[in-house]
């Protein structure tokens, strides 16, 4: 049953994030969807589009702590996990712990940043632990990462591995507002103040919004839909769309069904509903599949990406 307090805690919280952010309203919906699915996000956008801000406010407006973590080429495992210290008078070590500590983390520009910073993030981000020496360190709950990518500048950048793209829930593309959409932005930034947000879900809330969406009804033909899409990208000699996986050297793992499930389900409670429609399985399928179906090179040599594969896999799996 839909929780009609819960939902009016949403529109405020919606409101008051609209007193900073103007668009952005596909932004904000996803970013609330990883929440209340304690998921992770990549961003992918030109810089300027205010995907720090966005973050920010949305950490103060659900009163949850917030780390800021700049990835660069120098950047140890140590700068985001922690490390022991030598403490000479007690001749002891004692840990550190890092700025990964901590429920929203924005990981900025995440490639920047070589393999074995980024593999620092696997445990944190599948396990909601690190390890520390010989030690394990429980992270905050809800804990999620949410990271930025640069798409113009590739100079000095390194490739996620395949290992922790998988980990994230969703991978947004943040586009450009229009044009009534940047004079707001002028004007507000301009000729206004900014504006204090004020926390409108507690923590407690949160939790029990994510209980909710787990309540959130869902047709075994839903299932069967998910577990179609996904089998589709995959080779296989059973496969009936074996023209499409001929574009795709890797498809979906599991993972993509569990993610695509549990999205849909928190889009359906979004939108008010206690159950949730094909519609919303096919409305976050791009953000959850972009990243994890790799184009195969005769693909890439037609000029054919992730994006135009997946049009294909919703154009041809049958809806239930």
């Amino acid at each position: 049953m839909i929780n009609k307090e819960q939902i009016n805690l949403i529109h405020e919280l919606k409101k008051e994030i609209k007193k900073v952010i103007v668009g952005q309203d596909y932004l904000i919906e996803r970013l609330l969807i990883a929440v209340f699915c304690n998921s992770h996000v990549l961003l992918e956008g030109v810089p300027g589009l205010a995907k720090t801000l966005t973050i920010k406010t949305l950490a103060q407006a659900l009163e949850l702590s917030f780390k800021r973590i700049q990835f660069t080429p120098d950047l140890l495992p140590a700068d985001l996990i922690g490390t022991l210290i030598y403490n000479p008078k007690s001749m002891e070590f004692s840990p550190y712990l890092g700025p990964i500590f901590a429920n929203l983390i924005l990981a900025d520009e995440i490639n920047r940043a070589p393999a074995k910073v980024q593999s620092a993030l696997l445990e944190a981000m599948q396990e909601n632990q690190v390890t520390i020496s010989d030690k394990t360190y429980h992270l905050p709950k809800p804990f999620l990462v949410l990271a930025t990518e640069n798409p113009i500048e590739q100079q000095g950048t390194y490739p996620l591995p395949e290992a922790e793209t998988d980990r994230f829930m969703m991978k947004l593309k943040v586009s450009y507002p229009n044009k009534e959409e940047e004079k707001e932005i002028i004007n507000k930034i301009t000729l206004q103040e900014v504006p204090e947000i004020k926390p409108k879900l507690k923590h407690a809330d949160i939790l029990e919004i994510q209980k909710t969406i787990k309540t959130i009804y869902i047709d075994e033909r839903i299932k069967n839909y998910v577990v179609d899409l996904v089998f589709a990208t995959r080779k296989s000699l059973d496969n009936q769309f074996n023209a499409l996986t001929s574009l795709i050297d890797f498809g979906a793992s599991p993972r993509a069904s569990i993610y695509l499930i549990q999205a849909a389900k928190a889009l359906a409670f979004l939108n008010e509903r206690e159950f949730v429609l094909p519609e919303d399985i096919k409305a976050v399928g791009r953000d959850i599949l972009r990243h994890r179906i790799i184009p195969s090179f005769e693909a890439e040599a037609d000029d054919i990406d992730a994006e135009v594969i997946i049009d294909q896999l919703f154009s041809e799996v049958k809806v239930p």
